[in-house]
Parts: C-alpha cells; sequence; structure tokens
C-alpha cells in the first residue's frame, strides 16, 4: 500500500498550480480515503519514507497528516504509525465520491415546500447597478474621504464592546444621533431608545412579522407594492391581503374595512413603485382605524429623504401621539446598499420584547460600522451628504423626464409631480408586454423593471420603474433612447 499510495500521489500532484504542495497532498489522501481506494485499517506510509520517495520536504507530508488527524480521516498510535479511521463506514467511502457527480441538478427536490414558495417567480436581480437601477445611489459621490477617516480613528480607539456581539438594540451612540436626526428631518416622535438597529428594512420587515402575527393572521399591502413584503408574509404563513392604491395612497373598500388586519404595509410618503404621496385624510382615517382595531402600521419610509420641491413630507408616525407605526428607514439609498444598516422606531411598550426578539434571531453585532455611522451623523457629514446628493438626484431626475417625454411621449409619466425619491415610473400600452421589453432591455445591458410584477391581484398596469441615482448625467438620454427604441 505504501508504493500505491506514493504512485498515486505522483499521478495526482501537479506543480504548475497555485494550490500549495502540502494541501494538495492531503486532498489526494483525503479524496483516496472517501472512495475506498484506502479503506479502514490501512496503514499509511511514515512521513519521513513518503518524504523520500515524493522527493519532498518531510514537514509538507506533516502537515497534510496532521490536517488529516485533525479532521478524523487517520489515527496516529505511538511507535506504531498512522492508520486510516475505522468511524467511516465503508459503503459511504466507496460511494460518497460517485454519489456526486450523479445528483440531479433539479434543486426543488431538497428544497421545503415554504422553499419552493420563496423562489417561485423570483424577483431579485442579478445585476444590481447601472442604468436603470431603480434605488440604487450614486456610489462614486459617497463622501469615502470623511468616513475612512472616521474608520480609522475607531478602530485606533476600538474597544471590546465594539467587536463583540451586541445587544439592545444598536449601538447608543447611533441610537442617539439617529433619533436627533429624524425628529428634525422627518417629524418622527421618538427617544433614542425607542429605535432598533437593523440589517435593512427588509430585516425590519422580518422582525415585525416574526414579532407581531402568526399564521393565518392578515396583513394588508399596498397594490401595486413592495415584493420583498409578500415573500416574507408568504414564508410566515401570514395571509396576504392586496389593497389597490390610487392617487391619495391606500384605497381599501368597504368589504376590507369589515375585516381587520394585524399588520398594515404602507409606503406613504412616496409610494413604491407608482410614486404617489398619501393624502392627509387617508393619513388619518388609517391612524384611526388601526387604534381600533388594535392594528399595527408598518410605516417603509425608504427615500423620503431626497424631496427636490416643496416642504418634506411628514411622516405618519408624527401625526399623532401614541401612533400604532412601526417606522421603518434605511441608509441604504442615503450613504451605500453595502452598509446593511437600517432601523425600526417602535412605541415604548414594544422596545423590549423587539430588542429581546431581534437578539434571539439574529444576534446583533456590527457596532463598529455603527459607531462610525453615528460620527457621520454627530459631526454633520450625512446630513450635507443629503443636501448634496439632493441636488445631483434632482438635476438626474430632471434629465430622465425630459428624456422620457423626448422619446416616449408627456402621457408615459406616472405621479410625475411627487418630486421625490431615486426613480420615475412610465406607463405603457396595455398590450405592450413589460416582462418582455425588460428581458430585451437587458440584452442591451439596460436595467428597466417591469411594473406589472408589483402587482399582487389587481389588474395590473403596464410598464417601467426607471431607476436615476446611479447613473450619470451623460449617460441618461443615450440609454433612454436605447430603450425607447424597443417600443417601436
Amino acid at each position: 500500500m505504501q508504493i500505491l499510495l506514493s504512485d498515486l500521489i505522483l499521478q495526482h500532484l501537479e506543480p504548475g498550480v497555485d494550490i500549495p504542495r502540502n494541501r494538495q497532498l492531503y486532498n489526494i489522501v483525503r479524496a483516496s480515503i472517501l472512495d475506498g481506494r484506502l479503506p479502514g485499517g490501512t496503514r499509511l506510509p511514515a512521513s519521513r519514507d513518503l518524504a523520500r520517495e515524493l522527493g519532498i520536504s518531510r514537514n509538507t507530508v506533516l502537515y497534510a497528516y496532521e490536517q488529516l488527524r485533525a479532521e478524523g480521516y487517520v489515527r496516529s498510535r505511538t511507535g506504531d504509525g498512522t492508520f486510516v479511521t475505522d468511524a467511516i463506514p465503508e459503503e459511504s467511502m466507496a460511494t460518497r465520491a460517485r454519489q456526486a457527480p450523479d445528483m440531479p441538478p433539479d434543486a426543488d427536490v431538497t428544497l421545503s415546500q415554504r422553499g419552493r414558495g420563496l423562489i417561485l417567480n423570483a424577483r431579485a436581480s442579478r445585476r444590481q447597478a447601472g442604468a436603470f437601477m431603480p434605488g440604487v445611489p450614486d456610489l462614486d459621490a459617497f463622501p469615502l474621504k470623511q468616513w475612512t477617516r472616521l474608520v480609522e480613528r475607531h478602530w485606533r480607539r476600538r474597544t471590546p464592546e465594539n467587536l463583540t456581539y451586541g445587544y439592545g438594540g444598536g449601538h447608543p451612540a447611533l441610537k442617539r444621533a439617529l433619533a436627533q436626526h429624524l425628529r428634525s428631518a422627518r417629524s418622527v416622535v421618538c427617544e433614542p431608545e425607542q429605535i432598533i438597529i437593523t440589517e435593512g428594512i427588509h430585516q425590519a420587515i422580518h422582525l415585525c412579522v416574526q414579532m407581531l402575527t402568526d399564521v393565518r393572521h392578515r396583513a394588508w399591502v399596498e397594490d401595486p407594492g413592495y415584493w420583498g413584503i409578500h415573500k416574507v408574509l408568504q414564508a410566515y404563513g401570514v395571509e396576504t391581503i392586496s389593497i389597490p392604491v390610487d392617487a391619495e395612497g391606500l384605497n381599501p373598500s368597504p368589504a376590507d374595512w369589515r375585516k381587520p388586519p394585524r399588520l398594515i404595509f404602507v409606503t406613504p410618503s412616496h409610494q413604491y413603485p407608482l410614486g404617489h404621496v398619501m393624502s392627509l385624510a387617508r393619513r388619518r382615517q388609517l391612524l384611526q382605524y388601526a387604534r381600533k382595531h388594535d392594528a399595527w402600521i408598518v410605516e417603509d419610509d425608504y427615500d423620503s429623504e431626497f424631496r427636490y420641491a416643496g416642504r418634506p413630507i411628514a411622516s405618519l408616525q408624527g401625526l399623532e401621539s401614541g401612533a400604532r407605526v412601526l417606522y421603518a428607514g434605511t441608509f441604504s439609498k442615503t450613504l451605500f446598499p453595502g452598509l446593511r444598516i437600517g432601523y425600526l422606531v417602535v412605541p415604548k411598550a414594544m422596545v423590549e420584547p423587539l430588542q429581546l426578539g431581534i437578539a434571539e434571531l439574529y444576534r446583533e453585532g456590527r457596532w463598529m460600522e455603527q459607531a462610525v455611522l453615528a460620527d457621520f451623523i454627530g459631526e454633520g457629514y450625512y446630513s450635507a451628504h443629503i443636501r448634496r446628493m439632493r441636488l445631483i438626484y434632482g438635476r438626474r431626475r430632471a434629465l430622465l423626464q425630459e428624456a422620457i417625454r423626448r422619446h416616449m411621449g408627456e402621457a408615459r409619466l406616472i405621479s410625475a409631480d411627487s418630486n421625490a425619491g431615486l426613480h420615475l415610473t412610465v406607463r405603457l400600452a396595455p398590450e405592450v408586454d413589460d416582462v418582455s421589453l425588460s428581458a430585451r432591455a437587458q440584452e442591451l445591458g439596460l436595467i428597466a423593471l417591469p411594473l406589472s410584477r408589483y402587482y399582487l391581484e389587481q389588474p395590473p398596469l403596464h410598464g417601467l420603474v426607471l431607476g436615476y441615482g446611479c447613473v450619470p448625467d451623460d449617460e441618461i438620454e443615450p440609454s433612454l433612447a436605447r430603450l425607447a427604441s424597443l417600443l417601436t
């Protein structure tokens, strides 16, 4: 067996590859054990003998043997040698390597019903930037110099608390800075302890659904609306009730009002994807209804920092004292999506249960990034960045509007006067297949998400959702012209 092993190793060693020789040796012996060529009980050559036969360093062989021993593939007896362990069943060794290539390629066979439902009609885009990906900011304009300086400062002054797991719903310094910002910029009524820091709005939605609903509870969602909410509700067995949206926002029917839901998801300041602003009358009606029926409103304020004309739209949460509203926001649109920091503002009575919930479900952490962000806000860089980006995005919005009017026609724009956000929505004729059009746009290197796929049950409008945040000024006109050419 010693000669067999050295011959086998010599056959498979590859001098020209980047994998270190000690790792190659380990891989070859391990594979030989798993496929049965080295059955349990086989005595391996002494490290010195094998090194001499292979013409390599003994340390190389010792590394491979030690790694195999650490992982349980071999065992050593003092003064006796190294042996392949008997703990791996022979039938497993003989068949494991052969089974892997023969496994069917259809992944559905290994998924749960919940998993299959999750990926059915999955809508996540493989590309996450470029013309015209909605909701993505201009990453080149991020104030990297200031951010890097703060990162370096915190790493120099690092503390154990910022490097281990967190508890309490987020870094206290970030909650203090964020509370002050939300009170002044969004009219949110809150104290720092009412803020739960999350890894984006998606996690905030997960937390709300897990902590506030049971199977077969009902939840209202906007139709059309953000499909990520539908996926979470579906996964947890919550009955999803689609409520149509008109120019004043969420518009429940008399039958809907008679069956109160547990949760109500809305984007009142800039409806996604149509762009409407919920009227004051609808806001007050919704708040009163939630209070009367013990429902909870989840206010997704995903991009309201960017408003280009008129006064900012006040948050729904701040309209009345003690509102049954969970206010969710994110830094993905204002800073960069990869930061993965969002937040949830909750009523005081809900603070402790949700703090416990997020700690149990997700194991808090990333306090170093949160500490950096706290200083970024507290030292004025965040507000300055938003003011600068409002000018850039406002200009790009105007350029895209003009390009749409020139190449597609004035009547195409939906909510053209909303003056907010990072996207515009274009209406297409009912006979135009916007899903097919979106696929053809991808072949041109363009991202134009089909409006019809944002609908859950209501008869869909056909159109395209076009983001402009991450599109340079000089690329907006030619990119839109190429997209419009697909309509002729």
